[in-house]
């Protein structure tokens, strides 16, 4: 194959990677590429998080490009994505990692070429593979819905029967974090923390996996009260999925037994918790994560500093104060919304 040949081979390759990629596009600022790489350009939580580098990239002027996988855990196409940025010649990247393990190799590879990698929402696994995270602290935001359940289990004097509504099998650090967050503020022995499902306590009645989605939250649902109709008290990863739970109580004529409790935020998810869908959720801040994210990126590229890691925020959000934890109500939710 002639050089000529192979360019263009190559720059085929990586147009195709892109388009794979589901690349939303650019905002136009200036010479400095920064590239933001989410789990989907579905979730709300993402479409805010690009918002929000679209706005910092005005400002900061900068030109910030998009992509994200087909489906929540498609690491391959985040794969795609460094690829093609580095080729690019992107200063930096953002990153909500579907996979926090799988994607490090193609990190370090960004990285080795100079690149500034801030993962954003979700750690990398170790987390000391990206320069830098700008999250919420997603242990504490489990543990805030969890102490929230506890003190109403407590004051209505009932025994606890526990689904918790996961992301999917690979265990991400977000996914981790939340569960376990939610079920040490329950008051649940977890054992290994850094793992989910190994716990042995009789209340839980077992874990299932959503992708995040409200067809999956039904779906595991479902599957759940096939193992035990008695359920009582439901932990969902985020709000999208907390709505699916709540369609399968509702079909199944449950709906009014069960309190959930979810992860999130946004509009819709606080306009349930206003319906009385959702009891309590964890509110935080994607488009504070990724407007500080280009805001970083593009100091970078200008002086070559590199910033620390930044906890960007959760306050839990109901309407059911619950005593000694600390919260907002659904009024409050709706003014700092998302979504």
């Amino acid at each position: 194959m002639s050089r000529r040949a192979f360019g263009l081979t190559t720059a085929v390759l990586l147009t195709l990677a892109a388009a794979a990629c589901g690349n939303g596009g650019g905002s136009s600022g200036g010479g400095t590429l920064v590239g933001l790489v989410t789990k989907t350009d579905t979730n709300p939580f993402f479409v805010k998080m690009k918002e929000g580098a679209q706005q910092a990239a005005s400002s900061s002027g900068v030109t910030v490009q998009s992509f994200a996988g087909k489906q929540d855990g498609d690491n391959q196409s985040q794969v795609d994505a460094i690829e093609n940025l580095i080729a690019s010649g992107a200063k930096g990247i953002l990153i909500t990692p579907s996979d926090s393990k799988a994607i490090v190799p193609s990190v370090d590879k960004a990285r080795a070429a100079g690149l500034l990698v801030i993962a954003l929402d979700t750690q990398l696994e170790p987390a000391s593979a990206a320069d830098a995270t700008f999250a919420t602290d997603n242990y504490k935001a489990g543990l805030l819905i969890g102490q929230w359940a506890k003190s109403k289990f407590a004051k209505e004097n009932k025994q606890a029967k526990i689904a918790l509504l996961d992301l999917n099998p690979n265990q991400v650090s977000v996914d981790v974090q939340r569960d376990q967050g939610f079920l040490e503020g329950f008051g649940v022995d977890v054992k290994d923390k850094n793992r989910i499902g190994d716990e042995a306590d009789p209340r839980i009645v077992g874990h299932d996996v959503t992708d995040g989605a409200p067809e999956g939250g039904r779906t595991a649902m479902e599957n759940l009260l096939q193992k035990d109709p008695g359920i009582n008290l439901v932990y969902t990863i985020n709000e999208p999925a907390a709505a699916g739970a709540y369609e399968a109580l509702k079909a199944a004529g449950k709906e009014k037994d069960v309190v959930i409790v979810s992860v999130d935020g946004g509009c819709p998810g606080v306009q349930n918790v206003k319906a009385g869908v959702i009891g309590a959720t964890s509110q935080q801040y994607p488009l504070k994560m990724a407007q500080l994210g280009v805001e970083a990126v593009a100091k970078f590229a200008k002086d070559g500093s590199k910033p620390q890691n930044t906890d960007t925020g959760v306050t839990l959000v109901t309407d059911q104060p619950a005593d000694g934890v600390e919260s907002k109500d659904s009024a409050w939710g709706l003014q700092n919304c998302w979504g």
